[in-house]
């Protein structure tokens, strides 16, 4: 089980890239291999094969929604069966928000934290894994990078990415996929409306 939104330590943003630096891992390949962690969060501590799984884990599931946007039409794209309910929350508490190149001060300053914070509880018990650790594109147009990457909880991804895509601006990523099949799969893990179980993507 992952820290809670109020428990979980400060991190730098670019410390998960620098773990799977260290560990040279690159390839989905090694990714899918590894198991993520599943003690509870006061039994972690400091351990580097944890915060490292944790990266694999948030890594993995990164590389699988970029493949995923970059190869279908993301615009009707759901992601969860409450897609609904997280973009009109979004919509409301953070109205002017930009989200096309995402400003790291509207996520992560302390006035922005409280309001992230009070939007976050709100989907405990609804969205199930909603404060799992998530990596965001900070620029809509490029892909996951050390420099285009922050971490955030998995029902910030969320509200942010059905805000994008709702408003088409992922749709620059599209390619012709040659994986036709392997894309279905994804999109069948990720909109899955009996299951939405985030974990699945991310494991």
């Amino acid at each position: 089980m992952q820290p809670s939104l109020g428990q979980r330590r400060p991190r730098k943003r670019v410390s998960i890239w620098r773990s799977l630096k260290k560990k040279k891992i690159r390839k989905s390949t090694h990714i899918c291999t590894m198991a993520a962690p599943t003690n509870p969060a006061d039994e972690l501590g400091n351990r580097e094969d944890v915060e490292l799984a944790w990266a694999v884990k948030a890594y993995h599931h990164a590389e699988t929604y970029f493949n995923l946007i970059s190869s279908l039409d993301s615009t009707a794209l759901r992601l969860t069966k409450h897609d609904d309910e997280i973009h009109q929350h979004f919509k409301h508490d953070f109205p002017d928000m930009k989200i096309d190149i995402i400003d790291p001060d509207d996520l992560k300053s302390d006035e922005a934290k409280k309001k992230w914070r009070v939007f976050c509880n709100h989907f405990d018990g609804t969205v199930e894994d909603f404060n799992y650790g998530t990596i965001l594109r900070l620029n809509c147009t490029e892909d996951y990078s050390e420099k285009n990457s922050i971490f955030v909880t998995r029902v910030q991804f969320f509200a942010i990415e059905i805000a994008r895509n709702r408003g088409g601006l992922n749709l620059a990523l599209r390619k012709v996929s040659p994986k036709a099949t392997e894309n279905k799969e994804m999109k069948e893990t990720l909109t899955n409306p009996d299951d939405a179980k985030t974990e699945e993507v991310a494991s």
